[in-house]
């Protein structure tokens, strides 16, 4: 009994392992066989490729039936995931439109095709890549009927034209960006102006350019000189890493933009280049300005009416004119400046180290101001108010002004060549709630005594050189109704 139990479970052993050898060979056969069908099938994709387009889109090609087959789905997917490693069909680089980026054809029609192509893609990208030079004339990426959130990658170099034909009867902006919501501008790339042949007045040939005509070669550029980069009418503007240099006017522009942000940029012209603001601010709010180098022949930040919520820190600016508020209230015009806040900046070599200008006849405020650790080095005039102020030819007396109050001075430190302090206010509106608190400042060489004309306010600290002009208290004219 005993052996025949051991018997039967040896037969059942046996039949076990057979069951499972038949099973593996029956599943083998069925791999070979699909391995074949896959191989015919494969023999036919040839007929459904993928179509490439232009910035990177794709669209899937039909069979010799007029169906898509299921390995243009499975390619279709592959690409995509290539694609995506690169980011996707959103990336449009100008190459991909006919631009030549030697620096002599002119690629304004592919820069144009590439922004409209991006338009039309939330969350794009247009990309201007390294080591390549492209010539493009007077330009708008425009909305407002863009998607938002667009990223104008910048890593080569732009150049502006030198021909007068590129300019017509003259332009005031040579690159716009104008009504979008959510547009950024980066990279490691330089926008270069040219403007050497604006700023010294003189015709215009230029060998290198291919589109320079006859005619063009003996006229001269318009006197318009135009603002090398401008936003307008845009909401949650980025500008950041790039270099502007060089520009015909003023480098970089802001008018009617909110949530603007500006970081580690560089801005680069000589000292004597005329008006080439660095930044230009007008009716701007919430603008947030850090880590940047500005060198330029004007103001290195300019400060102008409608603006406010105006954060400017660690910034470096010289050659220049220093940071300016104004100037405001030209010609009779009403202007309002609020809540500014410029700190930890560092002035070299510059005309002015902070300031606030005004044109006499005009109306409007400026108030709650802060300048606070700036550290001036060599510079003409560290601290100013001019109430006064011209530029140039005979100005008009006026009675009324533009109100100044709420300025505080705080931790300013450094040389002077000229004057420390310049107060000079309004006789009608004189300057008040104006705070100096750790002034220090040391003349280099012969230099002038604080000045100080209807400027009201408290000294916080005793000062270096004695400040002793400022008055206390409230002036006794009665002060304007000036509201904004």
């Amino acid at each position: 009994m005993e052996m025949g139990g051991k018997n039967l479970k040896c037969l059942a052993t046996i039949a076990f392992i057979c069951a499972f050898v038949w099973s593996f060979s029956l599943q083998n056969c069925q791999a070979r066989g699909g391995k074949h069908w896959a191989h015919r099938k494969t023999g036919g994709y040839r007929h459904g490729r993928i179509h490439r387009h232009r910035g990177g889109s794709s669209s899937l090609g039909l069979t010799d039936s007029g169906h898509v087959g299921s390995e243009d789905v499975v390619g279709a997917s592959l690409a995509s995931k290539g694609d995506a490693s690169k980011g996707g069909s959103g990336n449009f680089n100008v190459l991909d439109f006919g631009a030549k980026g030697d620096g002599r054809a002119d690629d304004t029609k592919a820069f144009q095709a590439a922004w409209e192509s991006a338009c039309n893609a939330e969350k794009s990208t247009v990309e201007v890549p390294s080591g390549s030079e492209f010539l493009v004339g007077p330009i708008s990426f425009s909305g407002p009927n863009c998607k938002p959130n667009i990223v104008f990658q910048l890593d080569g170099k732009i150049i502006a034209p030198t021909s007068p034909s590129a300019w017509g009867s003259g332009l005031l902006q040579w690159i716009e960006f104008t009504k979008l919501k959510g547009i950024t501008v980066k990279g490691t790339g330089t926008i270069d102006g040219q403007g050497s042949v604006w700023w010294n007045d003189s015709p215009t040939y230029d060998p290198t350019d291919e589109n320079l005509d006859k005619e063009s070669s003996s006229r001269k550029l318009p006197s318009t000189k135009p603002t090398a980069l401008r936003f307008y009418g845009s909401d949650g503007v980025t500008v950041s890493g790039i270099t502007i240099q060089n520009s015909q006017q003023a480098h970089l522009k802001f008018d009617s933009c909110t949530s603007v942000q500006v970081s580690s940029l560089t801005i680069s012209s000589p000292g004597d280049s005329p008006n080439t603001d660095g930044i230009h601010l007008q009716n701007s709010q919430n603008v947030i300005i850090s880590n940047s180098n500005l060198a330029c022949g004007d103001d290195c930040i300019s400060i102008q009416t409608g603006s406010s919520a105006v954060y400017i820190h660690n910034v470096n600016c010289g050659p220049g004119h220093g940071i300016s508020i104004g100037g405001l209230g030209r010609d009779q015009t009403k202007a309002c400046v609020s809540n500014v806040t410029v700190r930890d900046v560092k002035l070299q070599n510059t005309m002015n180290g902070v300031r606030i200008k005004t044109w006499q006849g005009g109306s409007g405020l400026v108030q709650g101001i802060l300048f606070s650790n700036i550290q001036v080095s060599d510079v003409k005039t560290p601290i100013m108010i001019d109430q006064y102020y011209c530029d140039g030819g005979s100005c008009h007396n006026g009675s009324s002004a533009v109100a100044i109050s709420g300025v505080n001075y705080v931790n300013i430190r450094g040389t002077y060549t000229s004057t420390p302090v310049h107060l000079a206010c309004s006789d009608s509106l004189p300057c008040t709630g104006v705070t100096l608190d750790t002034i220090q400042l040391e003349g280099s060489g012969r230099s002038n005594e604080p000045f100080c004309w209807k400027a009201y306010g408290e000294l916080k600290t005793s000062t270096v050189p004695a400040i002793e002009c400022l008055q206390s208290g409230n002036p006794g004219k009665a002060q304007s109704h000036n509201s904004c």
